[in-house]
């Protein structure tokens, strides 16, 4: 019996984010959705995911190498046919790339195992177009399946495993519609830290000395975060710590503070209002100084000009931080890239318990504009100068 190429369908960024520009149109069919109702409908699933946190499966059924062989879109739009038969009515289907890739969301898979629940649906999809498709397409047919809420961290033969941008199609039309004013934002990105690093390499110079004499080790931390859809990318700062140190003490208590277990620190006996390890015995003196004042960041400067990060976003977190997050903490990773400064830093820093961190940082990517920048770059050299909630 024949059976369809089943393989893992891999997606850039700019193909999950393309529309259906010059794609072939397909005429409307009963129960099934266009690409545009359809990817509304995924986004809205998945919000309605996160606060339930009952997971959803997304299955793509794509068909660009049966256009190919067959030179018409009819096959493909059968294809869609066919398939649309085998959702239950919680379920919905429709195009997530029109007249080429059809999708179909399983929505409130419950307690159900997501492993268990994507053998049963592939066997049911595959039987299905068995029957109404001859071999010769059905070799050209791929199926991929996509879990939300996805798992982090590192899986068992020990590769990342990312946030997937095809589960967020809303944030690619997004960039799309910002398209002219992302472009500025990474101009004065460019612009902004190749002159900050020419402006302070007289500092630069100063505090690599600095650290290079009053501690043991290396003048630059150099220690893997998570980028835009958790990527991981190389976090530049000046060494503050001592070599060789226990990073326990750390992530005990961020496990707590995101859990929101973690209550203001306490120095002298009274409360500091500040949410953040103020006496840490891993900081040197030196280390210390630089951290008040935010000089231990500068390199960071290096990172906004590669394109790891820009000089306004949210906090880059460590791998074990994201590990911790609440499915909803993840949003702050999907839609903006991670910066320097950002809402956190100007209105409050560890001052602020971690969910409102998180709100902040998802209002800034809502409410993102170029003048928003400008009002957040020009509000911090205040905080760095104040200090406040800097440890």
């Amino acid at each position: 019996m024949a059976r369809s190429n089943l393989r893992k369908l891999r997606f850039s960024a700019q193909e999950a984010g393309s529309a259906a520009e010059g794609k072939p149109a397909t005429a409307e069919v009963s129960g099934i959705f266009s690409m545009s109702q359809f990817r509304k409908m995924l986004c809205q699933e998945r919000k309605r995911s996160e606060r339930s946190r009952k997971p959803l499966l997304l299955a793509l059924v794509d068909g660009k190498d049966v256009n190919q062989t067959n030179g018409s879109t009819g096959i493909v739009q059968k294809i869609g046919i066919c398939l649309r038969d085998q959702v239950r009515e919680t379920d919905f289907a429709g195009w997530y790339e029109e007249g080429l890739v059809f999708g179909i969301v399983f929505t409130e898979l419950g307690d159900t195992d997501v492993k268990a629940a994507i053998n049963v649906i592939q066997t049911k999809i595959t039987a299905c177009l068995q029957k109404a498709f001859s071999p010769v397409y059905l070799n050209s047919i791929l199926i991929s399946f996509y879990a939300f809420p996805e798992s982090v961290g590192s899986n068992g033969n020990g590769t990342k495993t990312h946030l997937t941008p095809v589960l967020y199609p809303d944030v690619f039309e997004i960039g799309k519609k910002k398209r002219l004013s992302l472009l500025a934002k990474r101009a004065i990105d460019v612009a902004g830290s190749s002159f900050a690093l020419a402006l302070f390499s007289p500092l630069l110079a100063a505090l690599a000395a600095g650290v290079k004499l009053t501690s043991k080790g290396p003048v630059f931390f150099k220690q893997e975060r998570i980028g835009k859809f958790g990527e991981p990318f190389q976090f530049l700062k000046f060494r503050s710590m001592r070599v060789s140190n226990d990073s326990g003490i750390h992530q005990e208590y961020v496990k707590k503070f995101i859990a929101g277990k973690a209550g203001p620190t306490e120095q002298g006996g009274k409360q500091t209002g500040v949410y953040k390890i103020t006496n840490d015995p891993r900081v040197t003196w030196l280390g210390k100084i630089m951290r008040r004042t935010s000089l231990d960041e500068i390199p960071q400067f290096w990172n906004v000009l590669k394109g790891e990060m820009s000089l306004v976003g949210p906090r880059p977190p460590i791998r074990y931080e994201m590990e911790a997050y609440d499915v909803w903490h993840r949003r702050r990773l999907v839609e903006v890239k991670p910066g320097i400064t950002g809402l956190w830093q100007v209105r409050g820093r560890s001052r602020t318990t971690f969910d409102e961190m998180v709100r902040l940082d998802l209002k800034y990517s809502k409410t993102w504009t170029p003048l928003l920048d400008a009002k957040i770059l020009l509000q911090t050299p205040r905080a760095v100068i104040s200090g406040d909630g800097a440890y």
